[in-house]
């Protein structure tokens, strides 16, 4: 606004210039002789004081030469909003500038670097349970299933070998279905079922299992890529968890809705203790560069006193 002001201001400069410039020509086509003496006759001036007025033929001169000032302040009033106006466009529209840039690359590069350790983290992560849980227990019972049949391929089966058998068959089952809950437990880390349905229902699971009475508030218009959903259902569990396991909070409330600037935001409150530091292993700074890996924001305010309130900002589509 100050710009376009200055501007229009040029053009009423220009305006009173041309205007004082003409005084010689006016005077001459209305054939006033030389030493005509009229009633004064205001200059234009396009400031509110110092104005000249003219009754003579010199005069007119006068303002004739006040108009050319004007009408050359006008020129480089014109140039310097000009100038003004162009530097508005390229700071607003261009391109960012070099540091500005450099910046962004950086950023770019340190949360490309975070994707690909969280991937690989997970990928350990699930190599580790499936060596240490799943494959132990199918190895057991590919041993003991091995053992029972053995014994009864013997010739003689004897009601020693037959209890033998059924106690090898009985641990051969028993670490079938470990090995099966672990397999689903394994599945459920990857991409919760519950998400099939929605965030909104994830979230009003996770607060039904949650020992804290835990209420849930969402309204989401445009339903975000499963990739957000899943960021933003683990980092609502961890939060929920963190409450549950430091707070002695009374109450845990979760909020998400999504803005209009296309984000998916989050918000776990609860009423505890507060004095939450990422710095001490609660699992946020973790959090924080997870969501960091899709362009993503996490906040948190926690006085010493409570409340906790942790928000995430995540953009619908990564």
């Amino acid at each position: 606004m100050p710009v376009v002001a200055a501007q229009a201001y040029t053009g009423a400069i220009c305006a009173a210039g041309l205007s004082d410039v003409s005084f010689p020509l006016v005077w001459g086509f209305l054939q006033h002789g030389a030493g005509t003496t009229l009633d004064p006759v205001q200059v234009l001036a396009p400031v509110p004081f110092g104005g000249l007025s003219i009754a003579t033929w010199p005069g007119t001169f006068v303002a004739a030469a006040n108009g050319a000032v004007w009408v050359l302040a006008a020129v480089i009033l014109a140039r310097a909003a000009v100038a003004a106006d162009a530097w508005f466009v390229r700071a607003l529209l261009g391109p960012p500038s070099g540091a500005a840039l450099k910046e962004r690359v950086r950023e770019l590069e340190r949360t490309r670097s975070l994707a690909v350790d969280d991937a690989d983290a997970v990928l350990r992560r699930v190599e580790r349970d499936l060596h240490d849980g799943a494959q132990v227990r199918l190895t057991a019972l590919a041993m003991h299933l091995g053992m029972a049949r053995e014994k009864a391929e013997a010739d003689a089966v004897s009601a020693a070998d037959m209890d033998a058998i059924r106690e090898l068959l009985a641990v051969a089952h028993g670490n079938a279905v470990g090995a099966a809950a672990e397999l689903r437990d394994l599945a459920r880390g990857i991409h919760p079922p519950v998400l099939d349905n929605g965030l909104p229902d994830a979230l009003e699971s996770l607060a039904a299992a949650s020992p804290i009475p835990a209420t849930v508030r969402a309204d989401i218009g445009d339903r975000p890529t499963q990739a957000i959903e899943t960021i933003a259902y683990f980092c609502a569990a961890e939060l929920v968890a963190n409450a549950i396991k430091h707070s002695y909070a009374n109450f845990i409330e979760i909020n998400t809705y999504t803005e209009r600037t296309d984000a998916l935001i989050l918000t776990v409150t609860d009423d505890g203790v507060g004095g939450a530091d990422p710095e001490r292993g609660s699992g946020l700074s973790g959090l924080a560069q997870r969501v960091s890996t899709v362009d993503g924001q996490l906040s948190l305010s926690s006085p010493a006193d409570g409340p906790t309130v942790v928000r995430v900002s995540l953009p619908l589509q990564a």
